[in-house]
């Protein structure tokens, strides 16, 4: 049986970690418009994953959607819905990553910091270990910050076994939002497949998310 294209991009990825280079930097020349793999990954914006590099992927053979830990959010779902339907991707990949700022805040506790909560503003510095300045203002926009769930460390803490739970929270999270949404199949002959992982930055390697499972707790 012949591999999936994200079973060869875990293949690109082995090699990623052992230090060789998968993806080819250079202009390819004129593309189709529809990804030539077939292949769509939302994953974080952090500077420390190169989503090409990461999996081998060359220019034209995906699509990659990123924002603020790789959240499956409403823009996330636009996005995935119109690469399927209408650009032909077939299999969908979630990348959140150890080290993730997300595990490092609460929305309350962002959002009291910008409005010029002074306690709220001291715990943001010792956490960011830099100059967090309120703006003192209140904002009906962004509704949320999609912070993980569960207890806040510090941030970019080396990965531990509480750290990594929350992590795979919330890849289920993403999953389970993209599986049960109406608009993307997940079975009949258009169906999609999804996958979750979470990237080690201090190793390059995906270590994949079992699904169904945990989600996570409030606290």
């Amino acid at each position: 049986m012949a591999k999936s294209n994200t079973d060869q991009c875990l293949d690109n990825n082995n090699q990623y970690a052992g230090g060789q280079a998968v993806h080819k930097p250079g202009y390819p020349g004129k593309q189709p418009i529809q990804p030539s793999r077939r292949v769509a990954v939302v994953a974080c914006m952090d500077a420390r994953l190169d989503v090409e590099d990461l999996l081998g992927l060359q220019t034209g053979e995906a699509h990659i959607i990123r924002n603020a830990g790789g959240v499956v959010t409403d823009d996330a779902i636009r996005c995935l819905i119109i690469s399927h339907h209408l650009l032909n991707t077939n299999e969908i990949i979630l990348i959140h990553h150890t080290r993730c700022g997300m595990l490092a805040f609460t929305d309350d506790l962002l959002k009291a910091g910008l409005e010029g909560d002074p306690a709220a503003e001291k715990l943001l510095r010792q956490a960011t270990a830099r100059a967090f300045t309120s703006t003192g203002k209140s904002a009906s926009t962004p509704s949320s910050f999609h912070a993980f769930r569960g207890q806040i460390g510090p941030l970019d803490a080396p990965r531990d076994t509480k750290s990594m739970e929350r992590l795979e929270w919330d890849v289920r999270r993403g999953m389970s939002s993209i599986m049960n949404h109406p608009w993307i199949p997940t079975s009949g002959p258009d169906a999609v497949t999804v996958r979750g992982f979470i990237y080690d930055v201090d190793t390059g390697k995906l270590e994949e998310v079992k699904y169904p499972g945990p989600t996570g707790t409030f606290g």
